[in-house]
């Protein structure tokens, strides 16, 4: 009878013992598994979760915009006084709701080109007017020809037609206007063919940004989504090599199996440049755990601090010897046009870009980017762009609607807010199909484990007690 009972603790020892160490290879091999299957759900190809959610986003985006309303023109264009606005917004628009096209897979580069086709429609519930709404801003024409044309004649030239279009500092635009595009009064008059229709996005509608070419992420997942090349109607050529403009994936999505400790890097064709995030904080976005990752203060910073940002400091008069921060040149890839990006309100600039500007409250709050990324997939759940045009504007002594000024503005024109968020049902889908499967993987790896040990451990003490009961 004691020997039976001996056995039995022997064998639950060993039995627990087997749990434990099944556990212990389990996990390793499960995590095996694990990764085996996110590359290959991963990669650009057809039939992956990557490549149907690439090929048309399942999240909506919208794309709200505040317009900076001039409350005192006539007093800034005469006295060179500080400009007031005030923001009016938002107005939203849903936008990257069409599929891409062209699509074309490289087996040989294990590549995928493609065009991302254009669109904006308003959303009258989601905004705080019509597309009707009337704003004060900067005549967008006016202020961009003393840079377009620095010969001094011909700025006499321009200005007798712009005073014959009876043009000045600021004009009165709609929403629709400004944004998409207007026939401009003095632009209409100049005698031999330019382009005369202005708006700070014009053309979008039914036009596409592209041909990109990305990795597939065949060869090598750590590629997978980054930009090998893009040859679209913003003139990249202009910058330096060295600059090295275009890096990182479009932001939709990185290679898998992120770390906090990565710098993701992704570029925007709206600002021309590639840009980077670092980790914030850890979020619950649904019941999905996400990394946050934000645009630092450096990105925006001088390229004293940054020199990363050298390519972006074009003059030294007015950057102060490339010492002010806070405000990027990107007129090199808009026509040579003045257009300076920078975060909303000027967030993280140096005081001497804001201070000709009254009514700006800049917050982290509301106006920094960040991206909610999923770290085993490298999937965007959310995020949030923003950012800021800004026209410079000089004196210009043969041009009347600007030689009264005293001073450089950085003239804010609007601030955008482009956001989306994975839905409900996408999450319930992505929560089921990837980290629900992930943690019951490792809850049986864990239990396992845990109910082998405790077997093994309990069935040696009660062996030990036994044995030693019996020597007594």
């Amino acid at each position: 009878m004691g020997c039976d009972r001996n056995c039995g603790l022997i064998a639950g020892a060993v039995i627990g013992a087997a749990l434990a160490v099944f556990g212990g290879i389990l996990m390793p091999v499960g995590d095996m598994l694990i990764e085996k299957t996110i590359k290959k759900e991963t990669v650009l190809e057809e039939g992956t979760i990557a490549f149907k959610n690439w090929v048309k986003t399942g999240t909506t985006v919208y794309r709200q915009f505040w317009i900076f309303d001039v409350q005192n023109p006539e007093e800034v264009a005469v006295n060179s006084s500080k400009i007031k606005v005030k923001q009016r917004g938002p107005y939203t628009y849903r936008v990257r709701y069409l599929a891409k096209e062209n699509i074309t897979h490289d087996s040989e580069t294990h590549t995928v080109s493609f065009l991302q086709p254009n669109g904006a429609i308003f959303e009258p519930s989601l905004s705080v007017g019509t597309e009707n709404d009337t704003f004060t801003v900067l005549n967008l024409a006016v202020a961009a020809a003393p840079h377009l044309y620095p010969n001094v004649f011909i700025q006499g030239v321009l200005n007798s037609l712009i005073k014959k279009s009876k043009s000045s500092m600021f004009q009165k635009r709609t929403l629709k206007e400004l944004l998409w595009g207007y026939k401009d009064p003095f632009l209409s008059l100049v005698p031999y063919p330019i382009p005369t229709t202005v708006g700070v996005f014009y053309p979008y509608n039914n036009t596409a940004d592209g041909v990109y070419k990305v990795f597939s992420g065949k060869d090598d997942i750590s590629k997978v989504a980054i930009i090998d090349t893009y040859k679209g109607k913003k003139n990249l050529s202009y910058w330096p090599s060295y600059c090295d403009m275009i890096n990182g994936t479009d932001a939709a999505s990185f290679p898998p199996f992120i770390e906090k400790t990565q710098v993701l890097q992704f570029f925007s064709s709206d600002i021309c440049r590639s840009i980077y995030a670092v980790f914030g904080a850890e979020i619950n976005l649904k019941g999905i755990p996400v990394y946050r990752f934000g645009l630092p203060s450096l990105a925006f910073a001088s390229p004293v601090l940054n020199p990363d940002n050298h390519c972006f400091c074009t003059e030294k008069i007015i950057s102060k010897n490339c010492t002010s921060y806070g405000v990027l040149d990107i007129g090199k890839c808009k026509d040579g046009k003045p257009v300076y990006i920078s975060l909303p309100h000027f967030l993280y600039a140096s005081p001497d870009i804001s201070q000709p500007i009254e009514g700006l409250s800049p917050n982290e709050e509301e106006h920094s980017t960040y991206l909610d990324v999923e770290p085993i997939t490298g999937f965007t759940l959310r995020f949030a762009k923003r950012l800021q045009i800004n026209i410079l504007v000089k004196p210009a002594r043969k041009i009347e609607a600007l030689k009264g000024l005293k001073q450089n503005y950085f003239v804010p024109i609007l601030w955008l807010n482009e956001t989306g968020t994975i839905g409900d049902e996408k999450a319930e889908m992505f929560r089921n199909q990837v980290t629900g499967k992930i943690n019951l993987l490792g809850l049986v790896e864990i239990t396992l484990l845990s109910v082998g040990v405790v077997m093994f451990v309990f069935f040696m003490i009660s062996y030990c007690a036994c044995r030693s009961k019996r020597v007594n």
